[in-house]
């Protein structure tokens, strides 16, 4: 994985890919084929390739998960009015310096937002 001091993104995009279905790499792999980021890998271009199926594969699998749970009625208009605005404060947050001092507690504010809309 990459080095956090080598890292493409800032530590709440980090704590995010965390929680994800999705390895930094992996981001950093989809980023790089929708030539929204350049970055250089230190793998074979086969193992490059490789995690490119990989991760297209995933990316698959996840809009066909959010249509089903949307399709069954699990995941709500409301669900995804607020997946909306979280995606949109990522997008800022990516582009801007965040306060070292608030970066907990808006990793805990999106944490506590997502576990409220996924509560079963």
């Amino acid at each position: 994985m990459t080095d956090s001091k080598k890292s493409n993104f800032n530590n709440i995009i980090r704590q995010i890919i965390k929680k994800s279905l999705f390895t930094e790499r992996q981001i950093e792999i989809i980023l790089n084929q929708e030539d929204l980021l350049e970055s250089k890998f230190s793998i074979t271009r086969g193992a490059y390739y490789r995690q490119v199926g990989q991760s297209r594969e995933k990316l698959i699998a996840l809009f066909y998960s959010i249509i089903l749970f949307r399709g069954l009625g699990i995941l709500l208009p409301d669900d995804i009015d607020v997946i909306s605005k979280l995606s949109e404060n990522i997008s800022v947050m990516n582009d801007g310096d965040i306060f070292p001092e608030r970066e907990e507690q808006i990793t805990r504010v999106i944490d506590m937002t997502i576990r409220k809309a996924c509560n079963m």
